[in-house]
């Protein structure tokens, strides 16, 4: 089979890994996966196309905004692809009712807005998935999009040395008040005893100036004081080819995830990458959500508990990395088995099949 994807393409960001994962899985399975747009080498290993028509579907990934694909592109895409042909992942969960979690996250700001996206994910494909075990819309189809690339796991006897304690890759995006309240909080007890502590991302040590004053900054909220007092130095995102070696350079790898997919238990494509790396992942989810994910050994991997629970965690992975290691080699048998991108792409191209048949 011939799948183009469609999404907002970014270097460092989004769901460009999973994306390169399925080229490399869908070649030793005999499908074609590439890329929507014009031919970038900084996106290495994937194969870029113009021409939509080749292509038995096409499956757009929607990540929160709206109307990244410029009208020309619509205008190119849709008249020449059946929507019996176009899917739509929903990574972010747009396609609910509107959401607000604790009153601090949320799917839209105003119901205007969940109504624009419904109507315009309607038009724009007769299929719509969600990287969760049980969407709450009847329309949408759960598919574990998201998995784990086995090609990309960093063998420990050829991983970088390690620079320093702890690290966390990815952006600030919904996830200060946890990092805020919790993460930093326990780096701060363990001032002196952890060696080193960074974060790799956008928009930790400052927001975009256009989103100062508006509602939205919340969503990029922090606070350098509260980094300098944990001890904690941020630093630029790292292109998504790097992310494993640069995450296997710290002995301890952290992750978050926002409010609202917690809520809606999304899968992410960090729930894999974190494992690839030379690492202990150390994830601040619900224990009975690690295990889902993970397996029973991916329950001590979970990050619960306040702060003093949390720098405890930290500090009995940097004084037991044997025992650690274990866990992780335990977690990635799991994984291989439940999540690999094998499994993936045939999930992907049954579920294409079956809907069209539907649609």
């Amino acid at each position: 089979m011939r799948i183009l994807f469609a999404t907002d393409a970014r270097v460092d960001a989004g769901s460009i890994q999973a994306i390169a994962a399925y080229v490399r899985a869908g070649k030793a399975l005999g499908h074609d996966f590439e890329l929507w747009g014009k031919e970038d080498k900084s996106f290495v290993g994937i194969p870029w196309a113009q021409d939509p028509t080749w292509f038995h579907h096409v499956v757009f990934i929607y990540e929160s905004k709206l109307r990244w694909l410029p009208p020309i592109d619509l205008v190119r895409l849709m008249p020449r692809v059946p929507k019996a042909q176009r899917a739509i992942i929903d990574a972010d969960g747009m396609y609910n009712d509107r959401i607000v979690v604790d009153g601090y996250d949320r799917t839209h700001w105003k119901p205007d807005e969940q109504a624009e996206w419904v109507a315009h994910m309607d038009a724009l494909a007769s299929r719509i998935f969600q990287p969760n075990p049980e969407p709450m819309r009847s329309k949408v189809r759960p598919l574990a999009f998201y998995g784990h690339p086995e090609a990309m796991e960093v063998p420990r006897d050829k991983a970088p040395a390690k620079e320093l304690d702890v690290m966390l890759v990815g952006h600030n995006w919904w996830r200060w008040r946890e990092v805020s309240t919790l993460i930093l909080p326990a780096l701060e007890r363990l001032k002196g005893k952890v060696h080193g502590a960074q974060f790799l991302g956008r928009w930790w040590d400052e927001m975009h100036p256009s989103l100062v004053g508006t509602e939205v900054a919340i969503a990029f909220e922090s606070d350098p004081a509260l980094f300098a007092r944990a001890g904690v130095v941020t630093k630029p995102s790292v292109p998504f080819s790097d992310v494993m070696t640069t995450m296997s350079k710290a002995r301890i790898n952290l992750m978050t995830q926002r409010p609202l997919f917690k809520h809606l238990k999304l899968l992410t494509s960090k729930f894999f990458e974190i494992l690839c790396a030379d690492t202990i992942p150390l994830s601040l989810i619900e224990a009975d959500h690690a295990e889902a994910v993970y397996g029973k050994a991916g329950r001590e991997l979970a990050l619960t508990g306040g702060p003093e629970q949390i720098a405890d965690k930290i500090a009995d992975a940097l004084a037991r990395p044997t025992h650690y290691a274990e866990v992780v080699d335990e977690v990635r048998k799991h994984v291989r088995v439940h999540h690999g991108y094998d499994k993936r792409v045939r999930d992907l191209v049954a579920a294409l099949e079956e809907t069209r048949e539907t649609a």
